[in-house]
């Protein structure tokens, strides 16, 4: 097990199952000493943890949980394509999707879910870029969707 993963314990988290891609693509690929992950989703189990926009249906704090799982499934992700999660030297890049009500303008609050796991699980190598970005819908009517670029060694 790895320091991040042994953090992410301490946490009371761990490493789920990398979810089945939706359609034609790969959870995570690795190009040269960087690798990307596609959209991952709050997905548990196999299982969507809410549907809905955020600011109607889903409150920006229970978004803010599921962008944590989002950023749990993108570290998954990565491991599947480097195995040691102590490979990560950066966690470069962070683009969050939230499916937003028309009014909602909360999209920062809602991705520093994701943002703070980071930082808790790789700690200085876990600070980002960042974007977080209000759309209509996402996939399966998800509220969030996260993707990561991370650089290895």
């Amino acid at each position: 097990m790895s320091a991040v993963e042994d953090r992410l314990a301490e946490l009371g988290l761990q490493l789920p199952e990398v979810a089945v891609p939706l359609a034609a693509y790969v959870p995570a690929l690795r190009d040269g000493n960087l690798v990307f992950t596609s959209g991952q989703l709050p997905v548990v189990g196999g299982q969507l943890q809410a549907t809905g926009k955020v600011g109607a249906e889903v409150t920006q704090e229970e978004a803010a949980k599921l962008a944590e799982i989002c950023a749990l499934n993108a570290i998954a992700a990565v491991k599947t394509v480097i195995g040691d999660l102590d490979q990560v030297t950066q966690v470069v890049k962070v683009v969050g999707f939230v499916a937003s009500d028309p009014a909602f303008t909360g999209q920062p609050a809602v991705i520093n879910g994701a943002s703070e796991l980071f930082g808790k699980a790789f700690g200085e190598r876990g600070a980002h870029a960042r974007s977080a970005v209000g759309v209509a819908v996402l996939p399966l009517d998800a509220p969030v969707e996260v993707e990561i670029t991370v650089s290895v060694r």
